[in-house]
């Protein structure tokens, strides 16, 4: 690896290697896990992917930034030049930065996280992965790779998107152009995570009203798993991997499908293959290991614990979180209680993206977070996350796909929040859900840089 920045150990870049019709180059950059006290704190990796299109290595393309969604979750691994990237490839210089802790930028797992002994240094360490240290990685980077120091363009998913609100609230001067997609967050003082998960639950609800009526026949069959699994003795299967699974424990299907594309029909296919055969006269009933595996892997806690650890700080300024979508879901009384669902012949309400303190009970690879789990969501002095005074005179351009039915991050909620944001345009549309950027091809990208280049009417 060849090395460059301020010193030989900040940044490290390798050689460029290909994909088809794409050039790539990593960069590994050493930035300090608290830049509160960058002299004396631990050091930790960023990784970035740089891609280009074949034969624009050396062209002076500007810079595009893209956060990928989560809290916990790597950028995308390019194969080929398809989707959005291949749109974006056609003018920019694509950087995939893998947000700290995950990916290659020393990620959290289950198993490096064995060399940290207490709950309280977990949870201490964990709070540096919020967005506000994100931006301070990007800007790290940028100042480093971008020639001249240079503003960049940014594209924000999901969770990326709240960094880029973060962005714009506290280094918009690092920023050129912003644009997002699904990922309008709420900006209140204090921890808004309560507002979220009422609006939440109640888009949860509607869309397991769309689920049911897609599949009517799944009513009966979830009735039958509900009663079988609350029968169990311990009330619940074991697990693959050694936890539980409990009838309240299945609600969290709905998390990974109902909000998805292509989500809907996903759990459906699993349901069809939840019991195994009788093959044997007389043999008991019991769930198919197909059915446990694939709730496991769907899930997929074991390889993101940083998105349970972090799923209501990232709502948290100034103020704790105290497990908001287990109190929150206590205010719908019995409507998503399983057990009492399946006993009157109510359809089994699946719930969406929010976690719950019995979590790091039932789910195996959770349970040496639980400890920690429950000193972030009690913990108060989180910083702030966003400034409305920058934000209210922001003059960055910034262009945002806003779903109307989008579960993950709620239409009501995000439109609380666009007047804050000064000179932002919106595309709100029902045609995609929350992963528009990527099951849309490069539609919802080109529509955006059409907002931004003026090409799209003012409304």
């Amino acid at each position: 690896m060849s090395a460059s920045g301020d010193s030989l150990h900040e940044h490290a870049a390798g050689q460029w290697f290909s994909v088809p019709e794409l050039r790539l180059r990593d960069h590994h950059f050493t930035v300090p896990l608290d830049y509160k006290d960058p002299v004396s704190s631990p050091k930790i990796s960023i990784f970035a992917r740089e891609v280009v299109a074949v034969g624009k290595e050396d062209q002076a393309l500007p810079y595009l930034l893209y956060l990928e969604g989560g809290p916990g979750v790597a950028c995308p691994r390019p194969t080929e030049a398809s989707g959005w990237l291949l749109k974006a490839c056609e003018e920019f210089r694509v950087i995939l930065m893998d947000q700290r802790g995950t990916g290659l930028s020393t990620p959290l797992t289950l198993s490096s996280t064995l060399q940290i002994k207490s709950a309280k240094d977990l949870a201490d360490y964990v709070k540096h992965f919020r967005a506000d240290n994100i931006v301070n990685d990007a800007e790290f980077i940028r100042v480093r790779l971008v020639p001249g120091s240079g503003p960049w363009t940014v594209l924000g998913q999901s969770y990326g998107g709240f960094c880029s609100v973060t962005y714009l609230s506290f280094a918009p001067q690092g920023l050129k152009q912003v644009l997002q997609t699904g990922g309008i967050p709420s900006i209140e003082d204090g921890c808004s995570a309560d507002a979220v998960c009422e609006a939440c639950f109640e888009q949860v609800i509607r869309q397991n009203e769309k689920y049911y009526e897609r599949f009517p026949q799944d009513i009966e069959i979830v009735h039958e798993v509900v009663n079988y699994l609350a029968e169990c003795e311990g009330g619940g299967v074991h697990l693959p991997s050694g936890g539980i699974l409990t009838p309240r424990g299945l609600q969290l299907l709905g998390m990974p499908s109902l909000g998805a594309s292509g989500g809907f029909e996903r759990l459906h296919y699993m349901f069809e293959r939840v019991w195994d055969p009788v093959i044997v006269p007389g043999a008991p009933k019991q769930i198919s290991y197909y059915f446990l595996n694939a709730f496991e892997i769907w899930l997929g806690f074991d390889l993101n614990p940083l998105g349970a650890l972090l799923n209501e700080a990232i709502y948290c300024q100034g103020a704790s979180s105290r497990w908001s979508a287990y109190r929150v879901r206590a205010k719908f009384g019995d409507k998503f209680d399983a057990i009492k669902a399946a006993s009157e012949g109510r359809p089994v309400l699946f719930t969406g993206e929010m976690l719950f303190p019995w979590v790091f009970d039932e789910i195996h690879v959770l349970k040496r977070f639980k400890d920690a789990a429950h000193l972030l969501a009690e913990k108060e002095d989180w910083p702030p996350l966003y400034d409305k005074a920058s934000l209210n005179n922001n003059k960055v351009p910034v262009a945002a796909a806003i779903y109307f039915e989008d579960m993950n991050v709620n239409f009501r909620v995000a439109m609380r929040t666009v007047p804050e944001i000064a000179g932002i345009r919106t595309w709100i549309t029902n045609e995609y859900v929350h992963a528009g950027l990527i099951d849309s091809g490069g539609l919802v990208f080109d529509y955006l840089m059409g907002l931004l280049k003026g090409k799209k009417p003012l409304f």
